[in-house]
Formats: C-alpha cells, sequence, structure tokens
C-alpha cells in the first residue's frame, strides 16, 4: 500500500513539472521551489524507510527477549542463619529489586544520567541531537550523558556498532542506525515496563568491571558491603562508573574516579541530595578501595565444604531432574540459585581457628621428628622405595607448571593425532606403553594388562605407523628431560606456611616444593547436630589454595573409633553385661571357621604390644582401647555379620563396595579394630546415634534450595532410624562419657563422650565426640601412609587430633555469637539401665600393672600441655594421685 502510494505521488510530480514548463517563468519558479520541497520531503521519508527496514531487519531483540531479559545470575550460598558466604557465578551478579535499592544510589542516578526519568517515554530528543553532533564534529564515540536510562538499558539488550575507523558519512548512518534502534527499543521497553522495572534492570544488568555485575556485587566487590548499606560519596562513585567502568576504574584510576566521583556528588549538590558541606568535606576524600576483593569461588569461610556443594549440587540436580518450567536443567553457575546450607558460620570459625592453631603443633612436631629422615626412603623395602618414588612423580606431574610444560611439548602433535584418528586418549601413560611396543605390532598384550581400552586398539595401531608418531616420541623424551632440568633448578616461589597470609616465600626447587608440600600434615573436621543431622561446620584440610582435596569425604581407616559399635552389638543383641570381664591375653582367631573368615592364623595385638594378663569389663576395656577384649567379643558373638548390620544401621552401608568390587566393610574380623577406609562423614552420621537416644539420623548440609524467584525447588530431609536399642545406647553414652572423664577429662562444660582411634604406623588419629546437642569428630594424617609419625606417644588419635575437638567445643563455650547450651543435658537412661551399670566399682580401678602405664600416660599428658603452655590444673593432679594410689 505505502509503495503505491509513493509510485503516485511520484507520477503527479512528474506530471506537474512537465506542465509547468509552459507557464511563465515567475510562476514556474515558485511551483520549482515547492516541487524542490517536496522532492526533499520524499527523500527524506525514503531515508528513513530504508533506515527503519535496516535496522529492524538487524539485530534486534525479540519480544520475548525483552519480556524474559537473560541475566547470568549468580547462585548464593548461604549460612543456616541466611548470612551468605559462597557464591556459584560465570558473572557476578545478584538481582535486587526496587525496594531493596539505596535511596543514595536512585537519586545519584538520576541527578547525573537522566533528570528527566520520570518525565519521558524513554527518548529525550535534545540530549539525541546532542550526542549525534558531539560524535561526529569532534570525533569522540563516547560522548555520554545523552542518552536516557532506558537507551542505556537497551544498549545492554544488543550489540552496539562500533564508529572506529569509519569515514563521516560511514559513521553518520552508523550512529544514526544505532540511535534508531535504541530509539526502538527503548519506546517498546517503556510500553513493557514501570520506570521502577526499567531502571532495575539497568543496574542490575550493568557490568561494574572486576568481576563485578550489577549494583549488589559492585558494592560488595569495590566497598565490601551491600548495596542498601553504601555512602554518599560511595554510590558516587558506583553511578560515575556508568559513564565508562574501565576509564572509571577505582583500582587502576583512582584519581579519575575521584573526578568523576565529585561531578556526580556537585549533581547530587545541585538537586538538594546532599549539603553544601557535605559536597565539600567529600570531594576532599579519596576513593577508599581498602575493602576491595574481587570476588572468587574458593575464597572466604568452608572452602572445601563449597567445593565439595559444588558436586552435590550438580549430582542432585541431575539426578533427581530438578527443572525450570521450560524443561531446561538449571545451571548453578547461571540461574541464581539460592542454597541455603545448614553451616553456622560462628561454629565454622571456631573450627577453623581450632583446626589452624592445633595443625601448626602437629606440623611443628613432625618437622622435628623427620629433620634429618626421608620419608620416601624410612623402612622401605624395593617394592616400596618404587612405590613412593612413583607416587611423587605422579604429584610433580599433576602440578600446573608441568602441564603447562607437557602442553608445550607435545599439546600441537596430540592435537593432529587426534584430529586424524578420533578422540583417543594420549595421557603419558598411554604414550609410554605405545613407546615399549614396536611398528606394526598388535597391542593385545596392552589391552589385556589394561593399559589401551579395547575399543581404541586399531587406532593406536595406526599411530605406531604414522611419522607423527616419530615425533610425538622424540617431543616426549624432550620433555622428560626438561621435567628433570626445570624441576631441580631453585627459583624465587610462595609456598603453604602457617603464617597469618598462609604462604610464604621461599627459593626451592619444584620438586622440593613437591616434597614440602606432600609432608604437610592434613586434617578433615566435622560438627552434626544429632537431632537434625545439620552439619554445623566442615573443615575438609589446611591451606586450601594448595591442597584442595576434601579430607570430610576421603577414606582413611578409622581405627579404634569403630569399637562402640562391636561394643554396642556385644551388649545389645549377644547380651554382654559391660560389667563381665575378660582377660588381657592374646587371642587367635584361625582359618575354617566360616563366619568369622580369615586367610591365615590372626592374632592381633594391642597398640602398644603388650598384654597384661589382667581381668578387664567392658568400661575398662573400652577407656584402654584394649584389642583383646574387642578380640574376645568377636569370638563371644562367632560373626561378624552381626556387626555389619549395626554398622549398616547407623549408616555405614554394609553393601558399598570400592570400583574393583571390593566390599568397603568387608566381611572379616579385622573390621572390629577399624582396619576399613571409612569417611569422616559416615563417622559422624554413627555416632549421632550416641547422642540421640540410639536413633541414627542422616548428616545434611543443605536444609533448601530455591529458584531465582523464591520457589523452593528442593528440602533436605535426613534419614532417620532407630539404629541401637534405647537402653543399650544409654550404656554405650556413659562408656563414652567414661572415656572422658577423670584423667583424660577435656575441660568444657558441657557432658561429653568420646572415642580416639590410632591405626597400624600411626598413619591415622582420630577422635569422635558426643554432646547433648552436637557430635564433633577429627582425623589428622598425612595424604600418603609413610607421612606419619614414628611413635605411639606422638602419633595416637590422643596426641594429634582430640586436641582439636577439645579447643573447639571450649571455644565455643566461650563465644556468645555461637549460642551453644552448655547446660544441655543427655535424654533420661531408660529403667533398667542402673541394673546393667552396677559396676561403678570397676570403671576406674587400674589393675596393678597398668599403674606403670598410667605414670607413663600422665608424663606424655604433662609433657603435651607444657608444650602447649598451658597450666597443669590441680584438680586434675588430686584425681590422679587418688587413683594412682589405690
Amino acid at each position: 500500500m505505502l509503495s503505491k502510494y509513493y509510485i503516485g505521488l511520484s507520477k503527479r510530480i512528474i506530471i506537474f513539472a512537465l506542465s509547468e514548463q509552459e507557464k511563465p517563468k515567475k510562476s514556474r519558479f515558485r511551483r520549482w521551489f515547492i516541487l524542490s520541497l517536496w522532492l526533499g520531503v520524499l527523500l527524506a521519508m525514503l531515508v528513513a524507510i530504508l533506515v527503519l527496514s535496516s535496522v529492524l531487519r538487524g539485530d534486534m531483540p525479540s519480544f520475548t527477549e525483552l519480556e524474559n531479559p537473560q541475566y547470568d545470575l549468580a547462585s548464593v550460598v548461604f549460612d543456616s542463619k541466611d548470612r551468605p558466604f559462597g557464591k556459584y557465578y560465570i558473572e557476578n551478579r545478584e538481582q535486587i529489586k526496587f525496594s531493596e535499592l539505596s535511596p543514595l544510589v536512585h537519586d545519584a542516578l538520576i541527578a547525573t544520567e537522566d533528570e528527566r526519568y520520570y518525565g519521558h517515554s524513554g527518548v529525550d530528543i535534545k540530549a539525541l541531537f546532542r550526542v549525534a553532533f558531539k560524535t561526529v564534529l569532534f570525533q569522540q564515540e563516547s560522548s555520554g550523558g545523552g542518552s536516557t536510562i532506558t537507551q542505556q538499558l537497551s544498549k545492554l539488550l544488543f550489540k552496539r556498532e562500533s564508529l572506529r575507523n569509519k569515514g563521516s558519512f560511514a559513521k553518520i548512518w552508523a550512529l544514526v542506525k544505532i540511535k534508531v534502534k535504541e530509539w526502538a527499543v527503548a519506546a517498546r521497553l517503556e510500553k513493557q515496563y514501570t520506570k521502577e522495572e526499567i531502571m532495575m534492570m539497568y543496574l542490575n544488568k550493568f557490568e561494574f568491571i572486576n568481576g563485578a555485575h550489577g549494583l549488589q556485587s559492585a558494592a560488595q566487590t569495590y566497598f565490601g558491603i551491600d548495596q542498601s548499606d553504601l555512602t554518599a560519596e560511595q554510590a558516587a562513585t558506583l553511578v560515575g562508573m556508568l559513564k565508562n567502568p574501565s576509564l572509571y576504574n577505582p583500582k587502576r584510576f583512582p584519581e579519575k574516579t575521584k573526578e568523576r566521583r565529585n561531578v556526580v556528588l556537585s549533581q547530587m549538590r545541585r538537586k538538594a541530595i546532599i549539603s553544601e558541606d557535605a559536597l565539600d568535606s567529600l570531594s576532599l576524600l579519596n576513593v577508599d578501595m581498602s575493602n576491595f576483593k574481587r570476588a572468587a569461588h574458593d575464597i572466604g569461610p568452608a572452602p572445601h565444604f563449597r567445593s565439595e556443594l559444588t558436586k552435590w549440587l550438580q549430582t542432585l540436580l541431575r539426578e533427581e531432574k530438578i527443572k525450570k518450567p521450560d524443561g531446561e536443567s538449571y545451571n548453578i553457575f547461571t540461574d541464581g540459585l539460592k542454597i541455603y546450607t545448614t553451616i553456622d558460620l560462628d561454629y565454622q570459625r571456631l573450627a577453623e581457628e581450632s583446626v589452624g592453631e592445633h595443625m601448626k603443633w602437629n606440623q611443628d612436631k613432625y618437622d622435628k621428628v623427620w629433620r634429618n629422615l626421608d620419608p620416601w626412603t624410612y623402612e622401605a623395602d624395593s617394592i616400596q622405595l618404587i612405590i613412593r618414588a612413583d607416587r611423587l612423580k605422579t604429584k610433580a606431574k599433576e602440578s600446573d607448571r608441568y602441564l603447562a610444560l607437557h602442553n608445550q611439548y607435545l599439546g600441537d602433535l596430540k592435537a593432529k593425532a587426534q584430529a586424524e584418528l578420533g578422540d583417543i586418549p594420549l595421557n603419558e601413560n598411554v604414550i609410554q606403553a605405545l613407546m615399549g611396543v614396536k611398528k606394526n605390532s598388535k597391542l593385545s598384550s596392552l589391552v589385556s594388562n589394561k593399559k589401551i581400552r579395547k575399543r581404541h586398539e586399531k587406532e593406536y595401531e595406526k599411530l605406531l605407523t604414522l611419522e607423527l608418531w616419530d615425533d610425538i616420541q622424540v617431543a616426549f623424551e624432550d620433555l622428560q628431560n626438561k621435567f628433570k632440568e626445570v624441576f631441580s633448578t631453585k627459583i624465587k616461589m610462595t609456598v603453604f606456611d602457617y603464617s597469618e597470609g598462609g604462604e610464604k616465600e621461599i627459593e626451592m626447587s619444584p620438586m622440593d616444593s613437591v616434597r614440602f608440600h606432600n609432608k604437610i600434615l592434613q586434617n578433615g573436621f566435622l560438627a552434626v547436630e544429632p537431632s537434625t543431622g545439620y552439619i554445623k561446620a566442615w573443615v575438609g584440610g589446611v591451606g586450601f589454595k594448595y591442597f584442595k582435596y576434601d579430607h570430610v569425604n576421603s577414606r582413611r581407616q578409622v581405627g579404634s573409633t569403630i569399637k562402640p559399635f562391636v561394643y554396642a552389638t556385644a551388649i545389645s543383641l549377644q547380651g554382654i553385661s559391660p560389667c563381665q570381664e575378660f582377660e588381657d591375653i592374646q587371642y587367635t582367631i584361625v582359618p575354617g571357621d566360616p563366619n568369622l573368615q580369615v586367610d591365615t592364623v590372626w592374632s592381633p595385638s594391642n597398640a602398644n604390644e603388650k598384654f597384661t594378663g589382667n581381668f578387664y569389663n567392658l568400661y575398662q576395656g573400652l577407656l584402654y582401647s584394649k584389642n583383646s577384649i574387642t578380640v574376645r567379643l568377636i569370638k563371644e558373638m562367632g560373626s561378624v555379620e552381626v556387626i555389619r548390620e549395626v554398622l549398616n544401621n547407623v549408616g555405614i552401608d554394609k553393601n558399598l563396595r570400592y570400583p574393583d568390587g571390593r566390599l568397603v566393610v568387608p566381611r572379616v574380623p579385622s573390621i572390629c579394630l577399624g582396619s576399613m577406609d571409612l569417611t569422616l562423614k559416615e563417622m559422624a552420621g554413627a555416632y549421632t546415634s550416641f547422642a540421640n537416644e540410639g536413633v541414627y539420623t542422616e548428616p545434611i548440609f543443605v536444609s533448601r534450595i530455591e529458584d531465582k524467584n523464591g520457589k523452593v525447588l528442593y528440602v533436605g530431609v535426613p534419614e532417620r532410624k532407630q539404629a541401637i536399642n534405647p537402653l543399650y545406647n544409654s550404656v554405650m553414652l556413659d562408656m563414652l562419657q567414661n572415656n572422658v572423664g577423670g584423667s583424660y577429662r577435656m575441660g568444657v562444660k558441657v557432658p561429653i563422650g568420646g572415642k580416639t582411634g590410632t591405626t597400624n604406623d600411626y598413619s591415622d588419629g582420630w577422635f569422635m565426640s558426643v554432646t547433648p546437642n552436637l557430635v564433633a569428630g577429627t582425623w589428622v594424617g598425612g595424604d600418603d601412609n609413610w607421612i606419619r609419625f614414628l611413635t605411639l606417644e606422638d602419633g595416637q588419635g590422643f596426641i594429634m587430633a582430640r586436641p582439636i575437638v577439645e579447643k573447639f567445643f571450649q571455644k565455643l563455650e566461650k563465644d556468645s555469637l555461637a549460642e551453644f547450651d552448655t547446660k544441655a543435658k543427655f535424654p533420661s537412661a531408660p529403667a533398667g539401665f542402673y541394673n546393667l551399670i552396677d559396676c561403678d566399682k570397676y570403671k576406674q580401678v587400674q589393675p596393678e600393672d597398668e599403674q606403670r602405664n598410667l605414670l607413663e600416660e600422665k608424663e606424655k599428658f604433662d609433657e603435651f600441655e607444657e608444650e602447649f603452655d598451658e597450666e597443669f590444673d590441680e584438680e586434675f593432679e588430686e584425681e590422679f594421685d587418688e587413683e594412682f594410689n589405690r
């Protein structure tokens, strides 16, 4: 229709022009002038049509995109008191609402960027012409100050064409198209959204650089506070950055930023937002970046926990099939989820302090013990020497330094091979395996030895025939030579340290740094609320920057911390009285018993490798952790299956298997002495039964997950089940309390019980504790079994691990922010309890031959206390002397 109109109009103009030739000259001139105006209008209209057609055919946001503008929103992790302590993001952005917006930011934004914001419909014509004039005449691509807030939002919704390196006409044409597009988008935005919504879309979308996307993240990054708490000069700084965040970057250009901030402050004064005195004083201030902190995933409390949380969230969203309304999967890095955890940051802080303090003590002691010894050769036979050397080399080759070398020498060659042969694995193990065979040889032996996979055999055989393979072999040999050279050359570097900064600068070779870091003792700590299963504190290790591996979920031998469950089985299922006595002698289990499966004669010794011949009731047997008594109980029960069943009831899955098919809890009697690898999380969960009247409560760490709009996607509900009969559980609880009573008390107000654990060669030290409202457990050891202490006195759980829990509870009771109930009591024991434990006179009686051991324990404890610079308690002396002199 419109094109027909223009064709008709053109015909009329031509007829008019021909007819005018016969008119007088004056009349013709006037009419030609009118004709020229018509032609000009027609040309302008044609240009406008061309511009609009070009713009509308271009990269315009769709109606759906304007209705639902896309933000990559950070997912935020909250503690149990709704305090944020971590984020997952690609763009560090948190969305805020207009009702949450700082009034200072709002007023500064209007005063500086768009003072007629609430009066226009998206486009300010006067400002539009001013920007065009400055851009064309003065060649200023970023003239600023002309676009409305709505237009500035529209710029964020499509990619703007650059005006650089364009001639005048091309620049004008591009500018016209840009402005028409902004105008069109702005008009549509104004129709679809309120002014308040447009403003918040803009502030939430804007990138303030330095990893800060949106106003909230900018306030946190540059000033370490919530945007609602910004002061006038801070708000002015961020509003000033809207003009050009790179130019007015407070970290790089503080003076330019100050000048721009002062312009904003002047505008705020002009609009009476601040007073003249405030303007004078604030303008003199330098831009304060003392609280600047670029957000990072691994900075902040509980870094190991947050790392494990990432894996758990991704598994949960995938396996539980939690989807968006449109059926798409949630992405924790872009979808703005709110993850409410059970972690209490006050508990977490005290746990990290306790771990740091005692692990430093452990490390200092370890370094003294090994000062003139080499853990990679100490007491190692020929096989162990190879194993340890290979392990050290593997760790070196897992370093960023080596991976960079590997990519430098082999990266391009591997890419060529994979481009020709498909995506076949070409790691160093595969390359070394292939280098051991001849050209044109079959690779079946490598397949049978699991060096390569059967499905890739043909591709590897073809690789061996290519010239490229020769290049790979040469490059691999060159890489190994370079590895030896680089990793043996001393350079300046930073390594882990227990100083305030967590690291120190030192000169050593990269290989020595690998050895240094491998000799750092590690730790896992967990605190669980037994009634709810809520994990309140999670420490996965020391020095997360250098040691990413989490030791709460790692599997280690648990030692004697498993014995309470053996005792519970004997008392509850076998009917053995806790007062019944057994002789401390070596007991033997021989092959042939179908219920006690052993391949060879099994005759375990006690931890000190001595047997007294004295008789111990179960209280004493557990207190002194006599292996002999535990083995005797196994023989009395006649089967380990009943023990495996109890372990299964307390959350330790008896059917769980390793990838190679082995049972995690095997059907062998040695599990009763702790010769199985369990996680600290499993152990803490199991101990909730003792603190909770025999009810097992599964430890959980997420209470709920919400989407960005507050819709609940997941609620954490722990598994609960009666695992131990309440009557017999009360007996076990009394035994655990007896373990830390008298000479072994922990110096806390709250009722507490516990059990230490130590493994062979002192590779692992454990301590598990129970209180009415909290189960706390810890493990200490080296990542490799040969990183250990050399004696029981140094390497037992009582020394390595227990002080961490002790410190934690002592700090917890003193810290008012933690709100820990020191007056809490365990539930009253069921009827029949006191009849079962009517052997008080035996609980602390020391058999005669134990007096020497007790004296050694006291001397060890005295030395331990002295090293910690703590005053030895007089009450302890009195209790000890009473017991010793009986």
